[in-house]
């Protein structure tokens, strides 16, 4: 059997971020799971502003249909994302909407968010660890009828939590992505 292959999607492009670092520390954890790896920058699917009136004149973006495809290409997905202002930022949450508007056949209109399951992790510099940003985004994912594993991560004090080679320090916090790693990786087994 050919490895389990995840997409790890930061929802930052910022140089420095705390939740690209992040995802590379999960990506440290998946390869030593078993998994196969892929993690991708936002940035490299630019998105206009989701906009009805622009889908109706142009259509799906080119970039959103690329996406799509990449996401498909994979077993499973994990989403890190930043906290702005409580909730999911703009990137991500305009990912989200250009992915639910994808309609290639022989699929339907969303079928990529039903077809595999996400995982949720977060990063922040305060004592929360992106927590609102994870409830918004699990209730994004849910409308667009996605299995999201019950295990997440929201890692607090960021700015602290990881050694030069981007790995976690904390034994509590190497034992939580851990957790989430397992379980995204038992859940994509059992949809495979």
């Amino acid at each position: 059997m050919s490895a389990l292959k995840i997409l790890i999607i930061p929802g930052s492009t910022r140089a420095g971020s705390h939740n690209a670092r992040l995802a590379a520390a999960a990506a440290y954890q998946f390869v030593q799971a078993g998994a196969d790896i892929t993690r991708i920058s936002l940035a490299d699917f630019p998105l206009p502003i989701y906009d009805a009136d622009l889908e109706a004149a142009s259509g799906v973006p080119r970039e959103a249909i690329n996406l799509k495809r990449m996401i498909g290409a994979h077993d499973g997905v994990l989403l890190v994302t930043p906290e702005y202002n409580g909730s999911v930022p703009p990137l991500l949450s305009n990912a989200i909407a250009w992915l639910s508007r994808v309609d290639e056949p022989p699929e339907g209109r969303g079928a990529v968010f039903r077809s595999r399951p996400f995982a949720l992790a977060a990063a922040s510099e305060n004592r929360f660890g992106g927590a609102r940003a994870l409830a918004a985004l699990r209730s994004m994912l849910s409308a667009c009828n996605a299995t999201v594993i019950p295990t997440q991560l929201a890692l607090a004090f960021a700015d602290k939590a990881y050694n030069d080679l981007d790995r976690l320090k904390q034994p509590a916090d190497i034992t939580a992505l851990d957790a989430l790693v397992r379980q995204l990786i038992e859940t994509a087994q059992t949809t495979m």
